[in-house]
């Protein structure tokens, strides 16, 4: 199987973190593992060079171990952590693999031979080769990629393409999931409760601020997040309190995409927002974990917050009564299928802590995946351990896969 990490979006050292504790933990008796790393420039590396710069990127001891992770093995890995952030591939050992224009994953070889099989030139553009010659074979990949280009249904497709068996939600899923506008649309049409909201277009941001802000003013009260809609860990997040505030941030989260999220704050101006998570796992019958609590070391839960301060708690089980406990069970099952998820997500909640009032604040189709990371945490205290819950994993990837070569595409 292949461990697919890095990437080129704004997570790609928690991605390094989450497939360092993979590797780590995974039975190798039972698994022939195959390291697959893309630096932050999109540059493919195989094997030995991916395996060795994911070392040097979690530190030799893998995952580091606390919420000052990132920071930490940054530090941990010198010289070659430094280039593997920076995505230089120069300076990258093995980035000249995808350079040379070589395949690095292909499907496994099918049955029957004697049908076409792939050329490419080589770097120089001379003679052709077969791409198979220098490719990783693997039965079933393993994609710990996070945010943009790994988590928003684009690997998925790439994997869809070759016919290869993976891990977590499908394209759909997985792009639905990243998009808090459309994720919030299937929300509220599977009549989930969220958070009064607008969607605002960058291109009507800059052509005139006044007009958008409002148009904001006019549908959700102060205080407000503003959010990039296609983004995670965090990223380009802010709080604004007031108009002030408001153009900065929207001005930040539009560095990140082209349509940004602004979403009324639960608690208003007086309390802060309870910050709820729970786990969920399975296919068409998905099972949901004990929820738990986070509970920051800032004002909200913010990227500085989850990887590089220190004082954030994570309670769990959260302190619920029973009732709620179940509620949030079902909100999270409720919401994995609304998004058509499957394999595993993380639904995360806002909690009014006055009313107690639940909302579904959005859905994370591949959450951070540290030995240390909420989503592992849950399950082992539902009672499923680390090493465990990457078996149970493969297996939805490999039954999803089979399921879906159930399907015909001809008459």
């Amino acid at each position: 199987m292949g461990i697919l990490f890095g990437g080129r979006s704004g997570e790609h050292e928690v991605s390094l973190l989450s497939a360092a504790s993979v590797l780590n933990a995974i039975d190798k008796k039972k698994y022939e593992v195959v390291p697959i790393g893309i630096t932050k420039d999109g540059r493919w590396l195989t094997a030995e060079h991916a395996e060795r710069l994911l070392k040097a990127g979690a530190g030799e001891g893998g995952a580091a171990p606390n919420a000052g992770e990132g920071a930490r093995a940054a530090q941990a890995g010198g010289t070659e952590a430094a280039h593997l952030r920076a995505g230089d591939p120069e300076a990258t050992p093995g980035a000249a693999v995808l350079a040379a224009g070589e395949s690095v994953v292909v499907p496994p070889e099918p049955a029957r031979r004697g049908g076409l099989e792939p050329f490419q030139t080589d770097a120089a553009g001379g003679q052709l080769r077969r791409a198979a010659d220098r490719a990783i074979n693997v039965d079933v990949i393993f994609p710990v990629l996070h945010g943009t280009f790994g988590e928003d249904g684009t690997i998925q497709g790439l994997l869809e393409l070759a016919d290869i068996a993976y891990v977590g939600a499908g394209v759909l899923g997985s792009a639905a999931g990243m998009d808090k506008d459309v994720m919030k649309a299937l929300f509220r049409t599977a009549g989930l409760p969220i958070v009064r909201h607008v969607t605002v277009l960058r291109s009507a941001w800059e052509g005139a601020p006044r007009k958008v802000e409002n148009l904001i003013e006019g549908k959700v009260k102060y205080p407000v997040f503003v959010k990039p809609a296609n983004l995670g860990s965090s990223v380009g997040i802010s709080k604004a309190h007031d108009r002030r505030e408001l153009g900065p941030a929207i001005a930040e989260a539009a560095k990140f995409d082209r349509k940004i999220v602004i979403e009324e704050g639960v608690g208003g101006k007086k309390h802060k927002a309870r910050e709820i998570e729970c786990a969920v796992l399975g296919n068409d019958e998905p099972k949901a974990s004990v929820a738990g609590e986070i509970v920051p070391c800032k004002e909200f839960y913010d990227y500085d917050a989850k990887y590089l301060a220190e004082g954030s708690e994570l309670v769990i089980p959260a302190k619920l009564n029973r009732a709620e406990m179940k509620r949030v069970q079902a909100l999270a099952v409720a919401a994995f299928q609304a998004v058509d998820c499957a394999g595993l997500a993380r639904v995360d909640f806002l909690m009014e802590p006055e009313s107690r009032k639940l909302y579904v604040n959005e859905i994370n189709t591949m959450p951070g995946f540290t030995a240390i990371s909420m989503y592992p945490k849950l399950w082992a205290a539902t009672g499923v351990s680390y090493p465990e819950l990457i078996d149970r994993l493969i297996e939805l990837g490999v039954e999803r896969h089979r399921d879906k070569k159930r399907n015909q595409y001809s008459r």
